[in-house]
């Protein structure tokens, strides 16, 4: 069953295309939600997989040619022309009632009912089963672990 973006995740993902480097401070002023919200949406949104990162846009008007015709700014290799088609791709509607496919993190099927959540630190993986929940459980534990060991210490470092 895919996700429901509501108003505020669907808020934010505008807020963030106009702008992907605004902090969640700015962006909760923008929408009127609290900070903690959006920092907690936002990651929900990158652990199911919608937000995959966050690119700059290049002004292209900026941009001069190499000495040679396939150079760009001396980096990979990247013509303007390939930039433009790139940049085509960069912008996508974002409407109310969005619904986001999901899948299994652990056996990459589609998940067609409400998703079984792991959550461990900071982090939320989703599942199509429980046997799916719990054979990557079983599978990752010593690094679930781990990571939930760093994040106490950091969370503990950061209250002194």
């Amino acid at each position: 069953m895919p996700v429901d973006l509501d108003n505020t995740d669907v808020a934010i993902l505008k807020s963030l295309m106009e702008d992907g480097r605004k902090s969640f401070r700015a962006i909760s002023r923008e929408i009127k939600v609290s900070t903690p919200t959006v920092k907690s949406r936002y990651e929900r949104l990158v652990n199911i997989g919608l937000i995959k990162s966050v690119k700059p846009e290049i002004d292209l008007s900026k941009v001069t040619r190499g000495k040679k015709k396939s150079q760009f700014l001396g980096g990979g290799g990247e013509t303007i022309k390939q930039l433009e088609e790139q940049k085509k791709h960069f912008h996508v509607k974002v409407v109310e009632n969005m619904k986001v496919k999901m899948q299994c993190e652990y056996c990459g099927g589609p998940i067609n009912s409400k998703p079984k959540v792991l959550e461990f630190a900071n982090f939320q993986r989703f599942f199509c089963c429980t046997g799916c929940k719990n054979q990557y459980k079983e599978k990752h534990e010593g690094r679930i672990r781990s990571i939930v060991e760093q994040y106490k210490a950091m969370q503990k470092g950061a209250k002194y």
